[in-house]
């Protein structure tokens, strides 16, 4: 698979943008609707994609040697789906072709998540526990 085809796998939902707290005592992972300061809330989508690395150092630049790292991965998510022997679910935008309909499916953060510098606690943002 070319990093062409690979990038394409990313269905655009903006869940893996999402700040993420860990338990120091169990290292439980948490989900949060905080969303990373280069996540616009609007529409959902990274407002740097090609340079959010370089501007956000624990962002990944997800490859598939890395995705055994990444647990935490939505259910969703089409990197873990075709890792899991699964398709692309009916609402996936190469399967539609129509990035929107990731948003009209319910499954994108757009429009559910507040940015870092208006969380305050972000432990009062948890959303969820990671299996």
């Amino acid at each position: 698979m070319t990093r062409e085809e690979w990038e394409s796998l990313c269905d655009g939902c903006g869940l893996c943008c999402l700040h993420k707290l860990e338990d120091e005592d169990t290292g439980d992972l948490y989900y949060t609707n905080v969303a990373c300061r280069l996540l616009d809330p609007e529409s959902g989508r990274c407002r740097d994609y090609a340079g959010r690395v370089s501007q956000v150092p624990d962002c990944i630049s997800l490859s598939p040697d890395e995705l055994s790292a990444c647990p935490w991965l939505p259910e969703t998510c089409a990197y873990r789906r075709l890792e899991a022997g699964k398709g692309l679910p009916v609402w996936h935008p190469l399967r539609t072709a129509d990035p929107e309909s990731v948003h009209r499916a319910g499954v994108s953060v757009r429009g559910r998540v507040v940015s870092e510098d208006d969380a305050g606690d972000w432990e009062a943002h948890i959303t969820g526990r990671a299996e």
